[in-house]
């Protein structure tokens, strides 16, 4: 009895032992794809100046950048906090201390807002970049031309603070990749003309995380942060939007109520930015909604 409990002590160490290689090994690893160096060509994208240029940039912060980077734009603290798994804190955007905007060329910006690296070439974790990728360079031009004039905002932020459980996780794929690691990085991208059409909609829904929390169909799933277990709803012809006027659609995005009168909750459906975005922008988009295909609301 004494043998079969010696080689079971022994089996048990030696499993134990593989275990622990091989989470220092992934950690290793998980760590190296956190810290690599990425190159893209350059876009070489001229800033505008006028007027009109900056307030659309102004615009389109508003609702892209401010939902995660503050109002006054100077970063979160602990913007995303995932207990064993780790934090982050998002960026401070102004040439404050601490902030990017001091020393961040257009160059730095561009690969930021459209690769997802820092001025290092290293990955940063800001999961928008999936969505400001498909930015055009009009208007990714105009939101950096507006960054350029923001009042600077002393805030010195932490970045990303990962444990090497998450680093273990991201290598066995348990967590969502690194935007660097799957967008396109196109050095250029055309400008759609703006308008109540399904096509700018369709741009609209590209550049604005709608596919980020509602899936890349739009039907639904779950969302990027793995610590939320909730599913996001249907938003093609199979789900609940297919029953709204765009009025009600309009109504909704305005007031954050339903007309069934459910209030969305702004920490998973950022509808106070969007509640900002233009009357023809809302009509695109749901011009575009009306034209992709149904499809049942997704379930796991």
């Amino acid at each position: 009895m004494k043998k079969v409990l010696k080689w079971i002590g022994i089996v048990l160490g030696l499993v134990i032992g593989l275990v622990l290689v091989a989470g220092f090994a992934m950690s290793l690893i998980g760590n190296s794809r956190l810290n690599k160096t990425y190159d893209f060509p350059p876009s070489d994208l001229v800033l505008p100046t006028d007027e009109a240029s900056l307030e659309l940039g102004k615009h389109r912060v508003e609702s892209l950048c401010a939902g995660c980077h503050g109002q006054d734009l100077s970063g979160i603290e602990q913007w995303f906090n995932a207990g064993p798994l780790g934090t982050i804190d998002s960026a401070n955007l102004t040439s404050g201390e601490g902030g990017v905007g001091a020393t961040y060329t257009t160059g730095d910006f561009v690969n930021a807002i459209r690769h997802g690296i820092d001025a290092k070439g290293k990955p940063i974790f800001m999961p928008a970049v999936y969505s400001t990728s498909y930015l055009s360079d009009e208007e990714l031009g105009a939101i950096i031309a507006y960054l350029n004039t923001l009042p600077p905002v002393d805030h010195k932020t932490n970045g990303k603070n990962f444990t090497p459980l998450a680093k273990i996780m991201f290598v066995a794929g348990m967590l969502p990749p690194l935007p660097v690691e799957v967008v396109s990085h196109e050095t250029h991208v055309d400008s759609v003309p703006a308008g109540p059409t399904a096509e700018y909609g369709k741009y609209m829904v590209d550049t604005h995380d709608c596919r980020l929390c509602h899936g890349q169909n739009l039907n639904g799933g779950p969302f990027p942060d793995p610590t939320i277990t909730k599913i996001s709803p249907n938003l093609t012809p199979g789900g609940e939007v297919a029953f709204w006027s765009e009025e009600d659609f309009i109504n909704t995005i305005r007031t954050g109520v339903t007309p069934g009168g459910r209030e969305l909750d702004p920490e998973f459906m950022p509808w106070k930015d969007y509640a900002k975005f233009y009357d023809d922008e809302l009509k695109a988009i749901y011009a575009y909604l009306k034209t992709v295909p149904k499809l049942p609301q997704y379930t796991e």
